[in-house]
């Protein structure tokens, strides 16, 4: 196997975050389940756009924010995701390049506009997401670039991908590319509500093709169709080499073979967006995993970046994860 040139590679949807803080009422006036991801048409965005009040508008997408996570620890990550020839979608490129993530997806020059989501952020730091897909859903087997692949350690899918078949099949590609050269697949649920479209899809592919899956609770005990999260941690010991399973204050667990391994959360003083939570904490977990670190320690870098991610507005740190790290004693 050659040497990596890349530590990540993460697929998923390009999409501009446009975050606003919102009441109670808001939400239960424009009926929406609050934490969960809506898909929605470009007359919904624009009607929510034009009602949710003052909004931070900034680069975002699940695996696009694991991606930067992995830059901000000193890792090196590389990205493949859709975007239109459009304002945002330079905008997006941009910001990606900044962060010192590889982003070479060619932009569309037809077709949607680039994505964008309108997150929802209530005092209690939930947040409820309405997404339009645009340009990203486009993503297809022409996008992925086989070399980067290759060279990646681990490439990391968003579970939010399944909503289309030709970002799907992208997938599937870039997995067989992966385990051809000796590479690591991994794969994020996204939430139970993604699991509950695509369980029987996301079990078979765990079980033929994925070497670590990201789950939080809700998400694990959704595939498995049980309330139980102690059932769910065995059945996906059963189906997958690894899983790094997150539950909020309760800390996460690692669980590969007959090996469990609890972390404890890192303290946080307040949870201001709990937006990219979980990306993060894969974000770091990945970094540390491809270092060769001890799990324990992979997990408590996971913590550490879901910490600092919920304790303000945006999926995007705002300090240089690793610096904070080596500070707080992780590296």
């Amino acid at each position: 196997m050659s040497q990596a040139d890349f530590d990540v590679l993460t697929i998923g949807n390009a999409i501009v975050d446009v975050i606003a803080k919102v009441d109670e009422a808001f939400v239960q006036k424009e009926e929406l389940v609050k934490g969960s991801m809506n898909l929605i048409d470009e007359d919904r965005a624009e009607h929510l756009y034009a009602v949710m009040g003052p909004a931070t508008e900034i680069s975002g997408g699940s695996a696009g924010n694991t991606a930067a996570g992995v830059a901000s620890f000193g890792g090196k990550a590389a990205y493949f995701g859709k975007v239109r020839s459009d304002q945002l979608g330079e905008i997006y490129r941009h910001d990606m390049r900044s962060t010192g993530v590889a982003f070479d997806t060619p932009a569309a020059t037809s077709g949607p506009a680039t994505a964008r989501s309108f997150i929802l952020v209530t005092p209690d730091g939930e947040r409820t997401m309405n997404t339009y897909l645009g340009a990203c859903v486009n993503l297809g087997v022409g996008d992925v670039d086989k070399a980067v692949v290759e060279s990646a350690q681990v490439t990391y899918m968003e579970g939010y991908l399944w909503d289309k078949p030709e970002a799907k099949e992208a997938f599937r590609l870039a997995s067989k590319i992966a385990r051809a050269a000796g590479r690591l697949t991994s794969i994020t649920l996204s939430d139970s509500f993604c699991v509950e479209r695509h369980r029987e899809s996301f079990l078979d592919l765990i079980k033929g093709s994925i070497d670590i899956v990201f789950a939080n609770e809700s998400e694990i005990t959704s595939l498995y169709k049980t309330q139980s999260f102690d059932g769910a941690l065995q059945a996906i010991r059963k189906d997958c080499p690894m899983a790094v399973l997150t539950r909020s204050e309760k800390g996460s667990m690692v669980v590969r073979g007959a090996e469990t391994i609890e972390v404890k959360a890192h303290p946080v003083s307040q949870v201001v967006d709990v937006t990219g939570a979980g990306d993060l904490y894969a974000a770091g977990f990945l970094f540390g995993h491809t270092r060769g670190m001890p799990l324990a320690k992979s997990a408590s870098l996971g913590s550490l970046a879901a910490a600092e991610i919920i304790s303000h507005t945006g999926a995007r740190p705002e300090v240089n994860l690793g610096e904070y790290a080596t500070k707080m004693g992780l590296i």
